[in-house]
């Protein structure tokens, strides 16, 4: 067997192509979209690579064949946030069924990272946002994956714990039948809040698309940034984020509270958009624009995917979450029928507050993801993700 790096157009059209030969008796995966993956790749696309590098490579067996792929990255923003040592990325891997294959790919992360003065690496991840890519399916192998989240052979878990990857954190993701009840918690807790003057809680309104992006911005840095290694975003990755999204929004997934007509929460979904592309194989060329299209014009999408949810520190305990949650219910479960399913975007383990929002909104754990950790000094003592308060 022998590793190189991927640097010819083909050696890129085979790290690409791989997944498809590996899953091609697989009926739940779904191809993703191509220029998804190019793009992580892509330094014009991919604004990672103005804070960090990225190599990959792919694994040849001694005919020539393409049996196994991998990334590595550094990303300077994370490096060190959290961690008590210098720690480093690999995902987008791919594998035969063959130990000793697997670990040549591990092994070529690890010298590539060590030589970048990291002392550890998390597994599989992306390089980029942990809203994509992230993480390792250990569990919900029998459903579709949504879009832009991992879906992997059941023996990946194997390779990764025999090569000395311990569970940094698990990522559990949540689904329920829109029309199902809530908790009534999240009543009470509506109630709450609504005796407090300058409280708003409502969906986006079309006029207000423009705003989306600072609204994101501004509650995301307030909620989530600076806590574990989430990094701060910046106007022009607000913007960014709302330009990718734009294509499939639809302004009654779209969830705030307002203080005073200032965004203080949020509670973002977009429609579950793997239920089309997984017809059109991965390519957007002008079919796959015209199935898009199709889809989106009869609103053939019935599940809807939770992206964001946070509410900011100074607002929390008051109720916001269940006024959104209860702002949301009384338009998807009375009003706008549209959504039958409801999965939620990843939540880790060490974070028991929105997990004991999700459970109060009826959810059950429908998949479960890890993402691992491999110290590369073993003498060292090992941590878990902090649980945040």
């Amino acid at each position: 067997m022998t590793i190189q790096e991927v640097a010819s157009t083909s050696d890129k059209k085979e790290f690409l192509l791989l997944p498809l030969r590996l899953y091609k008796n697989s009926p739940r995966w779904i191809r993703p979209l191509d220029k998804d993956i190019e793009n992580v790749f892509d330094p014009e696309k991919n604004k990672t690579f103005r804070h960090g590098e990225v190599m990959r490579w792919i694994l040849k067996d001694s005919q020539g064949t393409t049996i196994g792929r991998v990334a590595a990255f550094v990303d300077q923003k994370t490096v060190n946030k959290g961690n008590e040592q210098p720690t480093g990325g690999m995902g987008f891997f791919e594998c035969i069924e063959n130990k000793e294959a697997a670990f040549l790919l591990f092994d070529q992360c690890k010298k590539w990272l060590q030589q970048k003065g990291m002392e550890a690496m998390d597994g599989p991840i992306n390089f980029g946002s942990r809203d994509r890519w992230w993480g390792l399916l250990v569990d919900g192998f029998d459903l579709e994956p949504n879009y832009q989240c991992n879906y992997n052979p059941s023996y990946y878990k194997t390779f990764f714990e025999a090569y000395g990857f311990k569970t940094y954190f698990n990522q559990l993701t949540f689904a329920r039948k829109i029309q199902d009840p809530l908790s009534p918690k999240l009543a009470r807790k509506a109630e709450l809040i609504a005796k407090e003057e300058g409280y708003e809680f409502r969906h986006l309104r079309k006029d207000e698309i423009k705003n989306l992006g600072e609204y994101l911005r501004t509650v995301y840095n307030k909620a989530w940034a600076n806590r574990a290694e989430n990094p701060e975003i910046t106007s022009q990755q607000a913007a960014l984020i709302v330009k990718q999204m734009k294509p499939i929004l639809d302004e009654k997934l779209l969830y705030f509270g307002f203080y005073k007509g200032e965004p203080i929460s949020f509670f973002l979904s977009l429609p579950e958009i793997n239920q089309i592309f997984k017809h059109i194989n991965g390519k957007v060329n002008w079919y796959g624009k015209l199935v898009f299209l199709w889809f989106q014009w009869r609103k053939l999408n019935t599940k809807a995917f939770g992206i964001l949810f946070g509410v900011v520190p100074e607002h929390q305990g008051k109720g916001a979450d269940g006024a959104m949650i209860s702002a949301a219910r009384k338009v998807l479960q009375e009003v706008y029928k549209r959504y039958v399913d409801y999965e939620m975007n990843w939540i880790g383990d060490f974070n028991p507050k929105m997990i004991n929002v999700v459970e109060q909104v009826g959810g059950y754990v429908s998949k479960t993801h890890i993402t691992y950790r491999k110290l590369f000094d073993e003498t060292k003592p090992f941590k878990r993700h902090p649980i945040l308060n």
